[in-house]
Parts: C-alpha cells; sequence; structure tokens
C-alpha cells in the first residue's frame, strides 16, 4: 500500500524524533546517577537566569560557567550566584570558548532566538548536550540543520516547552488520544499578552563590556540601538519572530502535540500594527490558520497585545474542539473539558480541573522540565526527553510559517516532506537566512 501524505506527517511529529533516541555508538561520556553534570548558561540576561536556579535544583548537577556577550551582565549574575550558592562561577563572553571546554557537560542556551539553533549545532558538534529556549529556531531551515546535528553526534537536545513535563497537560492530552472529546478536529492558540509602546531609541555607541559582534552574531550586522540589546530585539525580524515565536512557541508546539500532526500544507495569515508608532517590525496582532486538508484538521492562532477578551477564561493557552466536546488549557498546568451542546464539566478533576503541583511557568515548571532532560543525559537516551529536538524543529517552524504567510500577504502552499513551499520562490527565500560570517550554520553540519 503506498503511503499516504498523513502517514509521513505521523512519522515527521512522532516517529522522526524517534531516529535520535537510540544512538548506535554512546558518547564516552556516559553519567552514572553519582556523577556530577557540569553545566554552562549561555545567555543570562533573561530567561537565563531561571535556567540557573533549574540546573543548580537539580542532584548533583552544577553551573561553572555563564556566559553572556554583555560582561556587565553576566559579572552581575556570577554576583548574584555567589550570594544565593556561596560558590564562584566562570564568566566567559565568547560561546565558542564554552564550547571549547571539555569540563563542561551540558549547555542551556537562552540567547536571542537568532543563537539558538546555531548554538545547539556547535555544541552538538563538541560533544555536549543540549537544552535550548523557545523557539529552537530563527527559520525553518537551520531547525532541520539543528535536528540533523543531534542524530549524527548523537547529542541529547531538549526543547524549552515546560508544558510537555506537566502530569496535568500530559493527562489531557492522553484523554484527547483517548476520544474522551471525540474525533479532535481543530486547536486553537492564544497569546493574549501585555505588550505595550517600545518607542525608538535611536542608534547609540556600543556599551563598555558589550561584544556587539558577538551579540549580533548570525544576524546582519546593523547599528547599536538599545531598540535591540537586551529584550526588545524580539520585535525585529533579524533576530526574533514576534510573539508567535515568543510566548506562542509554547502554544503552537501544544497545538502540534494535542492534534497529532506535523506541519500544514496551507497557510493564511494576516494582522500589523494598529496601536503604536514605535520601532517593532513583527506585527502586534496576528490570526493564522494552518490547513490539514488530509488529516481534515485545522489550526487556529491568535495574538493580541493589549485590551482584550478570554476565551473560557484563558489568555495564554489552548483550546480543542471535538465532536463530542472541548478541551482548555489554562496556561502551563491547567485543564478543563466540556461536553456536549450544554458545556457539561467533563472528567477533568473534581472541581472541572486538575492542576499539577510545582509545574507554573516559574522556577518550579523549569525544574521539572530540567530534571527529565539531566535524566536523558545521565542514561544518554533520548526517548527519555519530553521535548525531543524534532518537536522543537516542528513547533517552531509553525509559527515561522505564519510569519511568512503573514510577510507575503498571501495564502501559501506548503510540501512538509520537503519542507518548501510550492511554486513559490519568494516564499522559499523566507525559509533561511544569509547568514554572516564566521557564525555560519553550514549545510553540512
Amino acid at each position: 500500500m503506498k503511503p499516504t501524505r498523513r502517514d509521513f506527517l505521523k512519522k515527521s511529529a512522532v516517529t522522526g524524533a524517534g531516529a535520535i533516541v537510540a544512538p548506535t555508538v554512546l558518547s564516552a561520556n556516559v553519567f552514572g546517577a553519582n556523577d556530577r553534570i557540569n553545566a554552562a548558561v549561555l545567555g543570562v540576561h533573561g530567561r537565563g537566569g531561571s535556567h540557573i536556579s533549574a540546573f543548580m535544583n537539580q542532584p548533583n548537577v552544577q553551573v561553572t560557567t555563564l556566559c553572556d556577550p554583555d560582561l556587565n551582565v553576566a559579572g552581575k549574575k556570577a554576583k548574584d550566584f555567589k550570594e544565593k550558592y556561596g560558590k564562584e562561577v566562570k564568566t566567559i563572553q565568547d560561546l565558542r570558548h564554552v564550547m571549547d571546554d571539555k569540563d563542561i557537560d551540558v549547555i542551556s542556551i537562552a540567547t536571542p532566538n537568532h543563537w539558538h539553533s546555531l548554538a545547539v549545532i556547535w555544541a552538538c558538534q563538541a560533544g555536549k548536550d543540549a537544552y535550548v529556549e523557545k523557539p529552537g529556531s530563527h527559520n525553518v531551515w537551520e531547525g532541520r540543520k539543528m535536528v540533523e546535528a543531534a542524530r549524527k553526534y548523537n547529542r541529547i537536545v531538549q526543547h524549552g516547552v515546560q508544558l510537555r513535563s506537566s502530569p496535568a497537560i500530559q493527562e489531557a492530552v492522553q484523554l484527547m488520544r483517548d476520544g474522551y472529546i471525540g474525533r479532535v478536529y481543530m486547536a486553537r492558540g492564544l497569546v493574549f499578552r501585555w505588550r505595550g509602546d517600545i518607542g525608538d531609541k535611536g542608534f547609540s555607541p556600543v556599551p563598555a563590556g558589550v561584544d556587539y559582534d558577538l551579540w549580533t552574531g548570525p544576524a546582519p550586522m546593523r547599528p547599536f540601538t538599545e531598540n535591540l540589546v537586551h529584550y526588545n530585539w524580539h520585535w525585529h525580524w533579524d533576530y526574533g519572530n514576534g510573539d508567535v515565536g515568543n510566548q506562542g512557541i509554547h502554544e503552537t508546539d501544544m497545538c502540534m502535540w494535542g492534534l497529532d500532526v506535523g506541519l500544514p500544507s496551507k497557510i493564511t495569515s494576516m494582522g500589523g500594527k494598529f496601536l503604536w508608532n514605535d520601532c517593532k517590525e513583527t506585527p502586534e496582532v496576528l490570526t493564522s490558520v494552518y490547513h490539514y486538508p488530509d488529516e481534515d484538521k485545522i489550526i487556529q492562532f491568535e495574538v493580541r497585545p493589549w485590551c482584550t477578551n478570554t476565551e473560557d477564561g484563558v489568555t495564554v493557552g489552548n483550546i480543542f474542539y471535538g465532536d463530542k466536546g472541548i478541551l482548555v488549557i489554562d496556561g502551563y498546568n491547567e485543564y478543563k473539558t466540556y461536553l456536549g451542546q450544554n458545556r457539561e464539566p467533563g472528567k477533568s478533576g473534581s472541581d472541572g480541573q486538575m492542576q499539577a503541583s510545582g509545574m507554573a511557568r516559574g522556577d518550579s515548571g523549569t525544574d521539572g522540565h530540567f530534571a527529565n532532560f539531566i535524566d536523558a543525559v545521565r542514561k544518554q537516551d533520548s526517548s527519555v526527553l519530553n521535548g525531543p529536538v524534532e518537536s522543537a524543529h516542528l513547533s517552531s517552524a509553525l509559527a515561522h510559517l505564519g510569519n511568512i504567510a503573514y510577510r507575503t500577504g498571501r495564502v501559501l502552499t506548503f510540501n512538509p516532506e520537503a519542507e518548501r513551499f510550492v511554486n513559490d520562490p519568494e516564499a522559499d527565500l523566507m525559509l533561511k537566512r544569509n547568514y554572516r560570517a564566521p557564525y555560519v550554520v553550514p549545510e553540512n553540519v
């Protein structure tokens, strides 16, 4: 019987990740339960702080190195580290020196998005396991290269989508797999976050202690501006991917996981900047639709930045629609079900919902996801991972495809097998970027 596109997508979404779970040759560095794992954190200004805490909360794991192109940030974090843990920690400005350090076993990557895939690839090539913040990639092409590197070098790569380690959300997915809300045909992702006017600070000299060439990395070199460093790079195409590629990756991942699909074949997206005349390039408001005609499934995704309604009480989360009811995921650790035309509360716990203790988005939720990563590292077994590298590529790629549809302004047809658009060279150009030497994602990893 000839394989169908549905068969291929299931392989891509599920067993594709399995291609890396049973390496034929294990790393020489296989950890026992009592062996200390040395960790480095790349990018410590924002989310990296949670990475530090999460590693230090794992048994027999030690953060030995903090790396940031801004030595002012690295120095402050090192001072905070000593005050909190009573230990010195090394600070390094250039992540290439981290890759060269044979004493470092694992790295976590909390850099801006445009560095994520290349840092993972370099880590794999250096024989290190990696935890990478969402999104796993800045564009579709480099995400696939990240997967190829993990497979080639038999490395453990975890994607930073903590809800995959939440017992409540795992239970919710199992309910859908068991048919509790019937045939699940639609997923809706919601990212309603308060994002204000960021103004335009113009250009300025590079501050002392900042290696702006390193910060820029694979992206084009532009004059220094506080519009980018340290947070608002999220809203500029060369470095970030807007909120669908920021907060939204948790929800794109959840949509695909819950629907049990890979990448779509039809994408359309519309939105814009309607509120402020600031320096953001990415849209403030974005509505994207991803269609799976062969599977009779569809994903709707909404990004809103300001005053809005909630949807079943949710502002950041997901809603799944089946022919028997709906399942609502609120944030990172709760779900509710409603069955039938009268929306009767379903089997989601005694009060209509289940909440998993200690699985909020903060340090406790991060801790659980890092514990899963460290477990896989000790066993050198990718099948243990809740957020494996293939899922990192796919959930990030879904966001990228929506952004490409927005930027081209038309309905796009996509070939998931080839990971290219159909007869659309303009859209194909947006699947990849021009890399600035020496920070280049190679064709052959």
